[in-house]
């Protein structure tokens, strides 16, 4: 094993060790976006929405970058699809506005 000697402290590493991109891959799916459905019912002040989903649940979302950016108005009743963080369940981002 390769060392490093450094003043009076030793540092051993091994050379030959690299990243494994499938490794990487498969931890990161955990951090992916839940995609689910929902309808709105009620309109908060900036652009901020209460949602319940098809679980009856209520949670709290916000308009993504790009719907903002088009103008799309939502109103009460209209269906929506949602990404929610694995971190935060009670919040969500608007990504689609749904026929």
């Amino acid at each position: 094993m390769p060392e490093l000697i450094y003043g009076n402290v030793q540092f051993s590493f091994n050379a030959r060790a690299s990243i494994n991109p499938e490794h990487e891959r498969s931890q990161m799916s955990s951090e992916e976006p839940i995609e689910i459905e929902g309808t709105i019912s009620t309109v908060l002040p900036g652009t901020m929405f209460r949602v319940k989903l098809d679980n009856q649940h209520e949670i709290l979302a916000h308009l993504s970058g790009k719907m903002r950016k088009h103008f799309v108005r939502l109103t009460v009743g209209d269906r929506v699809r949602l990404e929610m963080s694995p971190y935060d369940l009670s919040k969500a981002r608007i990504t689609y506005r749904l026929r």
